[in-house]
Formats: C-alpha cells, structure tokens, sequence
C-alpha cells in the first residue's frame, strides 16, 4: 500500500515543524514533483526553485513564519516557500489570471513581507524589517535569502555596508549556485569560487579560536594582543572574506541539499544576535534531470513535456531580429558594441557573444552600472547598444538623466518586453518607460510595430540620431500586418485619408486598430489611421495632420499619466483643434498578471474594444 502524501497535509510553516525529521526527504520529492507538474503546465521558474527546495524547508523548520520573516531575492525562487506556508491548494493557478503570482506578495499571504520581482533589494528590504523589529522589541529573526546571480547588483552591497555595522537579528543566505539568469561574470564570482573552494572557515577558525583560548593570558593589553593573533593566524589560514570585511559573521560554505547540515548552521545563525552571512550552495535544477543540465533552458519556461523536458519550439520573435540585426551593424563597423545585464539569451545576443566577444559585455544585473558604463563608451568613440527589459530599464533612471542625457552622450537602448508582458504580472509589465523616457530632455524614442520597422529604426537609432536614443518592442512575434500597408522609414505614416475620425496609436496594437477600421467600415464609419513610428519627440506635422479631424482618438499601451497619449493630447488642444479628443490607455496602476491577450481586452485595447469605443463615439 502506497504511503500517503505529505504535502497536500500542510497548510502553514507549524506542520513542517510537526514531521519527524526522516520524513523531510519525502517532502522535498514531493515538492519537486508538484514544482514540475505545474510549471509544465503554467510556465515560470523551474530550475531556480528545485534547487532551493532543501532550503526552504530547513528555513521553516528552524524558524518561525510569519514572526521571523524571509525575503527572498530574486522573488521567483518562492514557490517552494508558497508550498510550505498554506498555498498548496491554489498551487495550480501559479501565474494564471486570478490566481497565486510567480513571485511574493504580501496582499497573497502573511508569510510573503516583501514584494521581490527585481533582483538584489532583500538585504536592504531584510535590514529594514530587522530594524524596525528591534527598535519595536520584537525578537523575530529577518532572512534574506539573495541568489549569486542578485549580488552583482549594486544594491546588494549598500545593504551590506549599511547592516553588516548594526546588532539586529540578519541573517542573509546567499544562495549560490553558479547562474544567475546567463551565467555570472565578474569578480563576485571569482570570489565565491575561492571560497567555495577553500577549506571550509568554520572549521579553521573554531579550531584556532579554541586554542588560542586556552592561553593564559591576562590584562588589557594582552587581550588585544590575543585578538591580533587570531586575526592574523585566520588570514594566514584563509583570509578575510568580503562578507566579514563588511561587519557579518561568514559561515559556510555549506550543501545546500544537505537537509540535516541546513537545521544545524541554521540554528546556529540563529544564535548569534547580530548580522550573519550564510554561504550555502545548491545546484539550479536539482531533481529533475533536464533542468540540473540545461539550468538556462529551464530558468523561465512557458511550459515542456515533463518526459523529454522539451519546450514547444521558439518562433522568430523581436528579440532573435533583434540579435540578427545588431550582428549585421557589428559586421560592417567596429564601433558597435552590445551590452547587457544578464540576459544574454533572453534579449538574443547570443551569437553576438560569441561572434564579436572583445565588442560584448554581460555586466551582471547592473543596470545602472550598464548605463553609465555605456555613457563612458560612448564618449571615447564607440556606438554602445544596451540591450535590457522595460521593467528592468526602470532602474536606471537616474543614470539615464545624469550620466547619458545630460552628456549627451550617444547610446541606444533596446527596450525589450515593453507593453504589457503577461503572466509573470506586476513587477515585469513593460508600460512605464514610454511616460519616463518622456520626461527626459536630449531622448529619441521609436516604437516598431513589425520587424521590418525594427530594422530601419535599430539603424537610424545607431547612425542618424544624437544623444541618447530608444527603440522600444514588445515580447514575442510581429502581429499579422494589414492587407496593402508598406512599412517605411518616417517619424509617422497615415493609413486612409479625407475621414472626419482619426485612431491615433504606435507599436503592436496598430495591427489591432486596423482590424478595428476593417470592422468600423462594415458598418458605414470611415476612419483613417495616424501610426507613430517615433514617438518621443512627436513630429510636428502628425500634430497638425491631427488638428483636421472632428473625432481623434488615441490607443496606447502603456500608462496615463506622462504618457504619450497624454502629450500628444496636450500639445493638439493647445493649437489650433476644434474637435474633440480621447485617451484610452492602460490605467495609472499596476497591471496584474494574466494573458496579454486577456490584458488587451480588459483594457479596451483590442480589436473589438477599439471598434466599439469609436462607434459610441460617432454615434453621440
């Protein structure tokens, strides 16, 4: 008779504590299989959750959630955490409409206090929750839990700097297991290969400590000289790490697959009342045979055959057109450089890596380092092309006012996933860039709506414009271009001509208002198209073509407030306009995760919605 299931048994962090210890390793089997099962189904992060599994249930185990609170960085190595803190009914729903998010969410669960959609916030984050506890009196422990891959970010380290000088209860665990989303670079990872390589610290420094203990010495002096000799003995046996030169007790390395050593260092971090760095070390993938050896393939998914762990085959997207374009532009000038934070594969500079490798540079998640960095390339010469995610963009902002626009300085930003992104939801919707770019002075924003604009714009971006320049695309294929439309290199196009109702909008949801002029046509309503190719600055003459019409109306995905609806609207009622005009964007929020084709209806941004708006329009 089969043995009945454990996980479907827990519903909060106490029933983890309630099993007998022998019957931990089942448990982890059984959260491999359901992690497997519904990312298979649902898409998301596989190989960064089996590998955390061990942990995750030696952090329940030890301490107490939601009293001690763990943040995890990047968020999406959570699910096994959400398995273990009473989510296991709703696993299924993982990254669908309505149901559990791919990351933390603290309106989801008391178990989730910080939300972690971007990489290396959680020592920061952990050291203000551990702060805001002592200065409360409440003796909870704080755990930060950040990936090798998150402490190339910059934040990571002024959170490091910053705690490593206070007495409260952190304790963060780097997790680390060699990837990031492309395999790491840099000198953090030269330094966690020595130390997972050395003779483990622990061990030197207890054994040194005991006996230099036992030596009789007394008298202040003497006690500080005994410090120094310890301190020098560990740096002749090992060596300081930069953890401990920043103020935490290191500890480590330790296998993180290693249930039993897990509980044990964890009490033991548990015990000491000040900041404490634990190094453990797992294998992405672990468990599931595909994933231990291709970690990459299995980072982010949208779905495999759990029998041959091979995912549906990859179509063109903008992303391949994109590395195949910047590769053409490499091979004819040798100025041209391709830079990204960790996302080699994902942006497709994968064979530009490996095809012009001393003219590629994989930064690590630094996007603000890759800014500046490309700024400083720039002055010297060089044409540096940044390839990066909206939602990632983001973070660069003030890099991007300083250091870039202010000098203009001439760099192109590729801006990947912009507009709505789907189920990965809040923390990853591209719609903020457009209104944000807008606010920055010496900036030229493109926005193709097919790949045959992406390959004009990529070239005029590098060859025809100053200062900083941005051509922004969305995630996925090209949508089905209207029948007869040509796409050409100019700052707008205008589709029909001698209609009283004009459809302003750019990017992917053209094809959409195409379909909507088809349907509208049916129907007796005729009216024409104004397709912004370069939206930031606006063409002058779009904005007089505009003031012809009675009836405008302008469709965008992205938000509100700032956006380019917004400005177009702006600057068309502060001339000579005698019709009326209409925004119908994204709302000034955050967008929760569901199909984009979903978004796109909720939002009145297909076909269908844009049709209808304008025939109640026309019809008042």
């Amino acid at each position: 008779m089969a043995s009945e299931r454990i996980l479907p048994t827990i519903h909060s962090p106490a029933d983890v504590k309630a099993l007998p210890f022998e019957a931990l390793g089942g448990l982890c089997g059984e959260i491999r299989e359901a992690l497997i099962q519904t990312i298979s189904q649902n898409g998301g992060h596989l190989a960064s959750n089996l590998g955390v599994v061990e942990l995750t249930l030696a952090l329940h185990r030890v301490f107490s959630s939601p009293k001690d609170q763990i943040v995890w960085d990047v968020g999406h190595q959570c699910y096994p955490h959400k398995l273990l803190t009473g989510r296991y009914d709703q696993f299924s729903t993982l990254r669908r409409e309505n149901g559990l998010s791919g990351f933390c969410r603290p309106e989801e669960s008391e178990h989730d206090p910080f939300v972690s959609g971007h990489s290396s916030t959680s020592i920061s984050a952990a050291f203000g929750l551990a702060k805001a506890k002592s200065l409360q009196g409440d003796d909870g422990h704080t755990i930060a839990v950040i990936g090798d891959g998150a402490l190339t970010g910059g934040l990571a380290y002024e959170g490091l700097n910053n705690a490593g000088r206070s007495k409260d209860r952190l304790i963060v665990i780097l997790n680390d297991n060699k990837m990031s989303i492309s395999r790491n670079v840099g000198s953090v990872a030269r330094h966690l290969a020595v130390l997972r390589s050395s003779p483990r610290y622990l061990r030197f420094k207890k054994g040194v400590e005991r006996f230099l203990q036992k030596v009789p010495l007394v008298g202040q002096p003497l006690d500080r000289a005994i410090v120094k000799v310890k301190s020098g003995v560990k740096s002749m046996l090992y060596g300081n790490t930069l953890f401990e030169n920043m103020g935490f007790t290191y500890m480590g390395p330790v296998d993180g697959h290693d249930l039993g050593k897990l509980c044990a260092v964890l009490e033991s971090c548990k015990s000491i009342h000040q900041p404490v760095l634990l190094h453990v070390c797992t294998v992405k993938g672990k468990g599931y045979t595909f994933a231990e050896e291709r970690p990459k393939d299995f980072h982010g998914t949208s779905g495999f055959d759990i029998e041959t762990g091979d995912a549906p085959a990859s179509r063109e997207n903008f992303s391949s057109v994109f590395g195949r374009e910047i590769c053409d532009l490499a091979s004819g000038d040798p100025r041209v450089c391709a830079v990204t934070a960790a996302m080699t594969e994902s942006t497709g500079l994968t064979e530009f890596s490996h095809t012009y490798r001393s003219r590629f540079f994989d930064v690590g998640i630094a996007e603000e380092h890759a800014i500046t960095f490309c700024s400083g390339l720039a002055k010297n010469g060089m044409l540096p092309v940044f390839a990066v995610y909206s939602t990632f963009l983001q973070r660069g902002y003030d890099e991007l006012i300083h250091d870039a626009a202010l000098q203009n300085a001439k760099i192109v930003l590729c801006i990947d996933r912009a507009g709505l992104v789907g189920e990965d939801g809040e923390t990853h919707q591209g719609v903020f860039d457009a209104a944000f770019l807008n606010t920055i002075p010496n900036v030229t924003v493109f926005a193709p709506s097919f790949y045959a604009e992406l390959h004009w714009m990529l070239k005029e971006a590098v060859y025809q414009y100053k200062g900083v320049v941005a051509v922004r695309y969305p995630r996925g294929g090209e949508p089905v271009p209207p029948q007869g439309y040509t796409p050409a290199p100019a700052s707008y196009s205008l589709l029909g001509g001698g209609a009283k109702v004009l459809l302003i909008t750019y990017g992917r949801i053209f094809a959409n208002a195409c379909k909507a002029r088809e349907s509208l046509a049916q129907k007796g309503i005729e009216m024409d198209i104004l397709k912004l190719n370069r939206i930031k600055p606006m063409d002058p003459q779009a904005l007089y073509i505009a003031r012809g019409y009675q009836k405008v109306f302008f469709f965008e995905e992205g938000i509100r407030t700032g956006g380019v609806a917004e400005h177009f609207g702006f600057s068309l009622l502060s001339g000579e306009f005698n019709g009326t005009y209409s925004a119908h964007t994204l709302p000034d929020g955050f967008i929760a995760q569901a199909t984009v084709a979903s978004a796109m209806k909720k939002y009145h941004l297909d076909a269908d919605s844009m049709a209808q708006i304008v025939e109640q329009e026309c019809e008042l």
